[in-house]
């Protein structure tokens, strides 16, 4: 048993350990993989199941349970055992897709959705938790290849395997591929992982688990409506405010009270906790925003075509893939790391930047080298995010930190896609009206996004104005991006580094070296 703990310690992972790092990466291939494949599946769904007016639910379902039970999964996770907890996410998630594949109607299929959300929002927090637990900090560094390989793979793959499942098999089996997938993570889970049981004598903090659900969901909602669904001052946006922020304000009252608080807030006292917060936060909101806008920009603009639009990304996802992989070896070798925020925070605001000097004459091949800087900036920072917070709390709290970390870039990404595609709908509105008049107000004024069978219907002259339009509206967003980046670089600036340990160490003030006593209760 010593002779296998030195080996953990030293980086030399016993199979036992290479078999859960697979199935946890499976299990977090299924929570990323899920929402694109469903995404290019939404148009044949909606055709056999009608209700199109509630086709936006499909996806608000399943991201509100996924936002709303992430911190619960965390804290359950800390009280209870990460396996058991783990587990039961897998076994949720897997229920929620099998009754999504059979749903009969749209109402159904929005119900069925949010249950495999509640599921999903264990899984992308138990990878995180259970690999704090297995790796110590020093080590943590190599899996961020991994597990940035698994990102982009999703987002390449998620649209093409989307459509080949659609077009062969029918729009059931983009929930029914999640079984056989889920089967394999679940088993190898159950046989090889052996983690400490634990049972803790508090009960589970109900209120706050209710305030922060109706905090989260009230945010997500304003986010996802906002500008869309109900005008920016709307009554029903502005009850959704105040209810949100009520009920947060609430919950963090209450949670200096709880016994055994669902997201302790001492957690926060740690400066590099919060300022990972905060960070993780900003990466999420460019991120999405990113993913969301350069395919658009690149088949209305470029003329490239819809059907391989996850390739489209390619520069952005092999960069970050690659960067990070970079990022992971070095922090591995040098138990360091405060440079790569500071390097992905310059890289992020340059290469927004770039990115908003687009125009209707920018090549592809220059689109990809500025999405290549954006990729390489956010390779600095999608994992060293998770590391860091994780390493700036005990061992006790690691499920909350990695579901805080976790969420605040879920929220993020809602914050993101809501204020960014406000901006840009909002811009090629204005250049459609000033280019084309009245046809190009009619033209927009359902969605300032078209679809390529609506563009190429569209005449010479407004396809041109509409060009332009999406033009000035990426570079609105992208340079709002670039803005909200600086914050990156400045939270860096602050990041007080706690050089990384491999072996048992005595805690320090910032909790740095407490994750690895685990491994020798892990292996």
């Amino acid at each position: 048993m010593a002779d296998k703990v030195e080996d953990v310690i030293a980086g030399k992972q016993p199979k036992s350990v290479r078999v859960v790092l697979l199935a946890l990466m499976i299990a977090m291939m299924l929570a990323m993989l899920d929402n694109m494949i469903v995404g290019t599946a939404m148009p044949t769904i909606v055709g056999e199941l009608g209700g199109l007016e509630h086709l936006s639910w499909v996806v608000t379902g399943y991201t509100l349970a996924t936002a709303a039970s992430t911190p619960i999964w965390g804290k359950i996770g800390d009280m209870y055992g990460r396996k058991g907890a783990f587990l039961s996410s897998i076994v949720i998630f897997l229920i929620g897709s099998a009754l999504s594949g059979m749903a009969q109607d749209m109402g159904q299929l929005i119900g069925f959705r949010a249950v495999q959300g509640l599921g999903a929002g264990g899984l992308m927090v138990g990878v995180m938790a259970i690999i704090g637990d297995l790796v110590p900090p020093r080590e943590r560094g190599k899996y961020q290849g991994m597990m940035a390989g698994v990102m982009a793979l999703a987002m390449i793959g998620g649209p093409l395997v989307g459509g080949t499942i659609t077009d062969n098999w029918g729009w059931r089996w983009a929930f029914y591929i999640n079984l056989p997938l889920g089967a394999v993570a679940l088993a190898l889970v159950t046989a090889v992982l052996q983690l400490p049981k634990k049972r803790s004598k508090a009960g589970i903090d109900y209120l706050g688990v209710v305030l922060l659900t109706v905090g989260i969901t009230a945010i997500v909602l304003v986010t996802t409506w906002g500008g869309t669904e109900y005008a920016w001052t709307s009554a029903r946006i502005m009850e959704l405010t105040g209810i949100g922020v009520a009920a947060l304000v609430g919950f963090v009252f209450w949670q200096t009270r709880a016994a055994e608080p669902v997201l302790p807030l001492h957690i926060f006292k740690s400066r590099n906790f919060t300022l990972m917060s905060v960070i993780g936060f900003i990466t999420g909101f460019v991120m999405f925003g990113a993913t969301l806008f350069l395919p658009l920009y690149q088949q209305a603009v470029q003329g490239a075509s819809a059907t391989n639009s996850g390739l489209l990304l390619l520069p952005m996802l092999g960069a970050m893939l690659v960067t990070s992989m970079v990022a992971g070896r070095v922090t591995t070798n040098s138990g360091r790391y405060k440079i790569f925020p500071i390097v992905g925070g310059v890289l992020m605001i340059v290469g927004l930047y770039l990115l908003s000097l687009m125009d209707t004459g920018t090549t592809r091949l220059t689109s990809g080298v500025y999405m290549a800087v954006v990729g390489a900036g956010m390779g600095c920072l999608m994992q060293i995010t998770m590391l860091v917070a994780q390493n700036s709390v005990q061992m006790k709290d690691m499920g909350v930190a990695s579901s805080s970390a976790t969420l605040f870039r879920t929220l993020g990404s809602s914050f993101g896609v809501a204020i960014m595609g406000a901006l840009f709908n909002h811009r090629v509105q204005d250049v459609m009206a000033e280019r084309a008049g009245a046809l190009g107000r009619n033209i927009t004024e359902q969605s300032a996004q078209l679809d390529a069978k609506s563009l190429e219907k569209l005449p010479a002259a407004a396809r041109e104005a509409y060009q332009h339009a999406v033009s000035s509206g990426t570079h609105s967003a992208f340079l709002l991006g670039a803005g909200i980046s600086v914050l990156v670089l400045i939270a860096a600036l602050f990041v007080k580094e706690v050089p990384l340990k491999g072996g048992p160490q005595k805690a320090s003030p910032e909790g740095a070296d407490a994750a690895p006593t685990a491994v020798a209760e892990t292996v």
